[in-house]
């Protein structure tokens, strides 16, 4: 066996084929739909959920290297897509000097 041949029969999908199946169902749920208008105003699409699980399945069956790029493809934008949002919050990095005083909320809070 060549090096190539092991490392395309080492990979396997980021996630599970039922995983992607158990995405698209919720995704098109009538629940779901509903409160992803209410919420964004817009029509929630779920083809890359049906186009990922239909992907994994192919790899699995055949070990498709299209499969296999198309799956990495998929996660990598879904990873860039929740990276491109900022912390609502700046982290601490340490605690207050006074984090062990009792609250006085007579006292403004720093920002």
């Amino acid at each position: 066996m060549t090096a190539a041949a092991g490392a395309a029969v080492a990979w396997r999908p980021p996630r599970s084929c039922e995983d992607y199946w158990s995405e698209w169902k919720h995704c098109k749920s009538l629940w779901n739909r509903f409160h992803h208008y209410y919420a964004f105003g817009t029509s929630l699409t779920c083809r890359q959920w049906k186009a990922d699980y239909e992907a994994c399945r192919e790899w699995e069956k055949e070990s498709s290297a299209e499969a296999k790029e198309l799956l990495q493809q998929s996660e990598r934008a879904r990873v860039a897509e929740q990276n491109k949002f900022a912390p609502v919050w700046q982290l601490r990095q340490k605690p207050p000097d006074d984090w062990y005083l009792p609250l006085d909320h007579s006292k403004p809070q720093d920002s």
